[in-house]
């Protein structure tokens, strides 16, 4: 557990961090609809911009960042783990639209 004091609630941290997911969504709104990079690099972008995007969500409107290290590892290594079996299952099947194209 953690204690209640340990952590600041200020009311400003939370409005930086929304401020902060605000302008990272306006980034990917406008990268979305101008279409600056070709598909693959705009997944990447989009991805990253994502992933930026929920470790603050999760850090701090869920707390996490309080937490002790031991929950955050388990939290990390739990995600990393989903993404690895993710990738051999998906991947394959994905690689599959460039032999056979689009019909």
């Amino acid at each position: 557990m953690h204690d209640v004091a340990v952590h600041d609630d200020a009311k400003g941290q939370y409005f930086w961090v929304w401020g902060a997911l605000l302008v990272l969504t306006g980034i990917e709104v406008v990268l979305a609809y101008r279409q600056v990079f070709q598909p693959v690099r705009m997944l990447e972008v989009l991805l990253v911009l994502s992933v930026v995007k929920s470790a603050l969500i999760i850090a701090y409107f869920m707390h996490l960042k309080f937490e002790r290290a031991l929950m955050r590892w388990l939290l990390v290594i739990s995600v990393s783990a989903c993404f690895v079996i993710m990738y051999f299952f998906f991947f394959p099947d994905a690689d599959r639209i460039l032999q056979l194209g689009v019909k």
